[in-house]
């Protein structure tokens, strides 16, 4: 299994002013999986300690933060001598250990020369609570679920991968009828690490489903144990409406669809919940395609993904025939497979998407972002009809935009438009 964060890896191993790193995502996303395989690539010695499953770590820095002494317990706990500059110090669940996040201010100016990298499923939820974080003493990486070009890497065909960033366009439309029924398995079986090393192994389409069930379970089981009875009913409504919020022809987040007569008081916390968690991904509306779109926000029009398409496909109990035979995934569901697909991509890339919507027409665009020194408008299109009336008009309206369609159909330049394939998202924004 390859994963593109492994780069970002052997960055923060060169940097000379590296600082402890801290890896957040959701469960599941493959963690602790790339920080054991880096340390075994990269390092003489790993120097790995579970904080959950490991007791005599709870009262490591109860008496003081000393380097010396705690590297001392932890060579007794994991049976690595850690030396400077050979061994990697893996803390992975270390939001369970009190007191672990603010060590690492220590390890970043007392002892510099240390490589440590640190990761938990729930460590955004930590932070969220207001837990003592060592701002500016660590470096963070975001970690998601496996992309599309990551699939095809697992799935056996890499080289694949280099066609599309070859961006030879006509090569690449010859190679659309494979790349899109791989396009379909992804949906289906999306992008958890372990998912998919199951699927590779045996193809099992059953057993796909039964460890999504799995993980959907380990998230119900997060929110149980880490909030209060009241809250984990909200949270839980709010990740159940998903499918349904989604598979609207307006995909805007309403409140209404969870309850009837509810508000946004009485589901913003579970809401953040899953944020923090990882789990779910929020896009904003903006009211302008203006830079920075930071500035242009409207915080109270939003629409809310899930963290995985499979994971998504599950909730929704999508038919396994209609994912996988035909075109029914992208004709039916209201494209909400392939927005949630582009949205996914997009993040693993490192764009902060939003949307835009007018309040006096059905008019929208499924998502904006801002490339460097460029706003972008993208519509998505799942099918074939490929007509995007409110993208046409909004360029117009906004003079120095060029539009950007992601579709079934080929490379295609026009004055006011790009269409790019699906399949090459990844290699567009290279």
């Amino acid at each position: 299994m390859k994963r593109k964060i492994y780069k970002e890896l052997i960055k923060w191993k060169e940097n000379e002013d590296r600082k402890p790193l801290m890896l957040l995502g959701a469960r599941q996303v493959g963690k602790t999986w790339i920080m054991q395989h880096f340390g075994e690539q990269e390092y003489k010695k790993v120097a790995y300690v579970n904080c959950d499953d490991e007791p005599r770590m709870k009262q490591l820095f109860d008496l003081d933060y000393d380097i010396d002494r705690i590297l001392m317990t932890l060579q007794a706990i994991t049976g690595v001598k850690v030396t400077p500059g050979d061994t990697l110090i893996v803390f992975d669940e270390i939001q369970e250990v009190p007191r672990g996040l603010h060590s690492l201010k220590y390890f970043c100016e007392k002892a510099p020369m240390y490589h440590v990298m640190v990761a938990g499923s729930l460590l955004g939820v930590t932070l969220g609570k207001g837990e003592s974080f060592p701002v500016g003493k660590v470096d963070m990486l975001f970690m998601y679920p496996m992309d599309y070009e990551e699939f095809l890497y697992a799935t056996g065909h890499e080289g694949w991968i280099d066609i599309l960033h070859s961006k030879d366009w006509t090569l690449i439309e010859t190679m659309m009828p494979k790349m899109v029924e791989l396009l379909r398995q992804y949906y289906f079986v999306g992008g958890m690490p372990g998912v998919v090393s199951k699927f590779v192994k045996n193809a099992d389409l059953q057993q796909v489903r039964t460890l999504q069930h799995e993980i959907l379970e380990a998230y119900g089981r997060d929110i149980s144990k880490h909030t209060s009875a009241s809250e984990s009913v909200r949270i839980r409504q709010v990740m159940g409406s998903l499918p349904a919020q989604l598979a609207k022809e307006n995909k805007k987040f309403v409140y209404g669809a969870i309850r009837k007569g509810s508000r946004a008081k009485d589901f913003e916390l579970a809401i953040q919940w899953l944020l923090d968690a990882g789990i779910i991904y929020k896009v904003n509306r903006v009211n302008e395609p203006k830079m920075p779109l930071k500035f242009y926000e409207d915080f109270d029009a939003f629409k809310l993904f899930m963290l995985d398409c499979g994971l998504l496909a599950c909730m929704a109990e999508a038919p396994i025939d209609q994912m996988l035979v035909g075109n029914n995934v992208f004709t039916e569901f209201k494209g909400m497979f392939t927005e949630q697909y582009v949205m996914q991509q997009l993040k693993a890339i490192g764009f902060t998407p939003y949307y835009w919507s007018n309040s006096k027409s059905p008019s929208e665009i499924d998502f904006i972002i801002q490339n460097g020194k460029r706003v972008i408008p993208i519509e998505v299109k799942a099918e074939e009809n490929v007509r995007a009336r409110s993208l046409s008009q909004f360029v117009k309206d906004n003079a120095g935009l060029k539009g950007l369609r992601i579709s079934m159909k080929g490379y295609v330049d026009q004055e006011w438009l790009e269409n790019i394939p699906l399949v090459a998202i990844d290699a567009y924004f290279e």
